[in-house]
């Protein structure tokens, strides 16, 4: 019951924030548009220069999509092979107490 609950509250949560996103301050064409380019928007208007400009100019919002995910993707790998690896070490250490026990008497 409480596992049906939380499922409920997390949709509650994702549905209401599509409800609730202020897209005024978001860029034409852009409903969900994001904390940066708001940010960077309002920095340009107050005259803020950057203190640098990036390594790599890209062509388009999609590339730029795909990097992003690509990052994510090896990061998510890292971290399941990192926890897979500490699981099967456990399990491993949990097979051989046994073992080490029965040896000593």
């Amino acid at each position: 019951m409480t596992n049906v609950l939380l499922i409920i509250v997390i949709f509650v949560i994702a549905a209401g924030s599509f409800f609730m996103a202020n897209t005024s301050d978001a860029p034409e064409g852009e409903a969900f548009g994001g904390t940066d380019s708001i940010v960077t928007e309002k920095l340009e208007e107050n005259g803020v220069e950057p203190w640098f400009n990036p390594l790599i100019e890209l062509n388009s919002g999609e590339i730029e999509s795909g990097l992003f995910a690509t990052q994510a993707a090896i990061g998510a790998g890292l971290f399941g092979f990192m926890i897979g690896n500490l699981r099967g070490r456990t399990v491993q250490r949990r097979e051989q107490e046994p073992s080490a026990k029965k040896t000593e008497s």
